[in-house]
């Protein structure tokens, strides 16, 4: 409903692809996740993405250290819809071997795998099965003679970590890469993907590493990469928590929900409530949100607690409740609609806004096919 214009310029970049997800250029920025799942138990790993699909996952990384590991991803990528990163270290007869299961991009860095006859087998794999690269550049894992140089880990330290990496990939002709700047610190995160921003025009993963557990690792990385994405830095993202994969999945979109840049599912606009509510708004909404998660329509719901703001905020929602006692005041679409029952309000807007997203659905299944016959 709001007519408020995002200021957010995005920077250009080209763009690769990852299965069947681009990344950069002009294409939605993707939110992705890791399993954290023994590789090797397949029905457990699938089991975890299919959670963090159903959170809307566009992407999904998974660790193969072993053979094994590469042999049960094989396994994984049969089972699951998403496009999925194999995420290997050191050993380059791994990403051989994962390319050949099933991988639809590999995170390497190419100079940690050996001598230039092995990089250059796995870029030239990398090429005949058309897979993009993720080079992945961390402040606590700098090279040593770059740790020497600065003497400690610093955005210069990891823009020259990430274009050695990148000269690699270009000497042999590969362009088909995106990069990550990752620190566990916000300003130093900060300050490294803004410096090679300025350097390369491929596609950036963003991320704070190591960010922390859930509440605080939420806040380091809505700061960072709320920060960056503002500036229009960014293409693909991960928000890095101590935490099941699938609240990542939630805190990466609720970010972009929240700059205007990505809509996924419900944005709700609520009061945090004090003396003038007419009912319970935080158990409200904590109920709303559970029972509304699997909403993927976008659309804004605004529940307040009171008449002092509640009309304000309703005329701006798809959906918006202005609480009273014994019955609220339902807007739809900027316009008063009808009254609810309060005592009965969860139920009430959760049957508006299943409704609400069938119809918005129904309406795009229309435009789609009235397209695609003409």
């Amino acid at each position: 409903m709001s007519s408020h214009q995002n200021p957010i310029i995005r920077r250009p970049t080209r763009q690769i692809m990852v299965g069947n997800v681009a990344i950069g250029g002009d294409a939605p920025i993707s939110v992705q996740s890791m399993t954290n799942t023994d590789t090797c138990d397949v029905a457990a790993t699938v089991a975890q993405i299919q959670r963090c699909v159903d959170a809307g996952a566009d992407l999904m990384r998974v660790s193969t250290p072993t053979m094994d590991s590469v042999k049960a991803f094989g396994e994984i990528k049969k089972q699951v819809s998403v496009p999925l990163i194999a995420d290997i270290h050191f050993d380059y007869k791994i990403a051989l071997a994962v390319a050949e299961n099933g991988a639809d991009c590999l995170r390497i860095n190419p100079g940690n795998i050996g001598n230039e006859q092995k990089i250059k087998e796995v870029i030239a794999c990398a090429k005949h099965h058309n897979l993009p690269i993720r080079i992945g550049v961390n402040a606590g894992s700098l090279e040593k003679d770059l740790q020497k140089k600065y003497g400690e880990p610093t955005g210069a330290a990891m823009l020259e970590s990430a274009l050695r990496h990148i000269n690699i990939l270009e000497r042999h002709n590969f362009d088909q890469y995106k990069i990550s700047v990752k620190a566990s610190n916000v300003f130093l995160t900060m300050d490294a993907y803004r410096l090679i921003s300025k350097q390369v025009d491929c596609p950036l993963h963003l991320g704070v590493t190591e960010a922390g557990v859930y509440r605080t690792g939420t806040v380091k990385s809505a700061i960072a990469l709320g920060g960056l994405l503002l500036e229009g830095i960014g293409d693909t993202m991960r928000i890095s928590l101590a935490s099941p994969p699938e609240d990542e999945i939630k805190i990466g979109f609720d970010i972009l929900k929240s700059l205007g840049i990505r809509s996924n599912g419900v944005n709700f606009i609520a009061c945090p409530s004090c003396s003038r509510q007419e009912f319970d708004v935080i158990k409200v909404m904590n109920e709303l949100e559970a029972r509304l998660e699997d909403i993927r329509v976008p659309m804004d719901v605004s529940v307040i607690g009171c008449k002092v703001n509640g009309p304000g905020e309703a005329k701006e929602a798809d959906i918006g409740v202005v609480g009273a006692n014994p019955n609220s005041l339902v807007y739809k679409n900027g316009d008063k609609s009808h009254l609810i029952d309060t005592a009965k309000l969860v139920d009430e807007i959760e049957q508006m806004v299943r409704q609400k997203a069938k119809d918005l659905a129904d309406k795009r299944a229309n435009e789609i096919l009235r397209v695609a016959q003409n």
